[in-house]
């Protein structure tokens, strides 16, 4: 390690993406995706339009190609809380060995509050993206999706949506 030029958290940061990375590829070489049909999923997710704001969600698949999914978040901050209701569909596009990938669409009631005025309204999103599973924990998926959105709080705003697996979101299915 001494021919790396540096700060020495760069070099600790090196060794580590290296070994994550190393030990992540290794359990995911085997891994499977899931059969979801008939399955509920709950955990979190972060996708909305007007503001991040980590939500609860549930996923269900009445088939093997579709799911049904809604969330809700909370934040009472003072003088700057925030709310959202969503509720939302997911088609398989296609599967891989561990992953599935799909396109949807989520519809969301939300409030916002900034130094104590409130706006309200709503927002719609086209998504796509996937999740994916480690072999050992085949019922815990991790999410992420990327799109884009229209919301009407305040004025009407376009976006585009994007996050990492670690933020997107993660389910456990029943």
């Amino acid at each position: 390690m001494k021919s790396l030029k540096g700060p020495s958290w760069l070099k600790h940061l090196l060794v580590f993406t290296v070994v994550f990375s190393a030990v992540f590829f290794a359990l995911t070489e085997r891994s499977l995706a899931k059969e979801l049909t008939s399955r509920l999923g709950v955990g979190y997710r972060n996708n909305l339009v007007t503001f991040s704001l980590p939500s609860i969600a549930a996923f269900y698949y009445p088939s093997a190609n579709m799911a049904v999914m809604g969330s809700l978040g909370v934040d009472t901050e003072d003088l700057n809380s925030k709310f959202a209701f969503a509720g939302g569909v997911r088609r398989m596009i296609f599967k891989e060995d561990n992953m599935n990938f799909f396109m949807g669409g989520q519809l969301a009631m939300v409030n916002n509050e900034v130094s104590g005025t409130k706006d309200s309204g709503f927002e719609i999103a086209a998504l796509v993206g996937g999740e994916f599973f480690l072999q050992g924990l085949e019922s815990l998926g991790f999410n992420f999706e990327t799109g884009m959105g229209i919301t009407n709080v305040k004025k009407t705003r376009f976006r585009t949506l994007g996050d990492s697996f670690v933020n997107a979101g993660m389910v456990f299915y029943f």
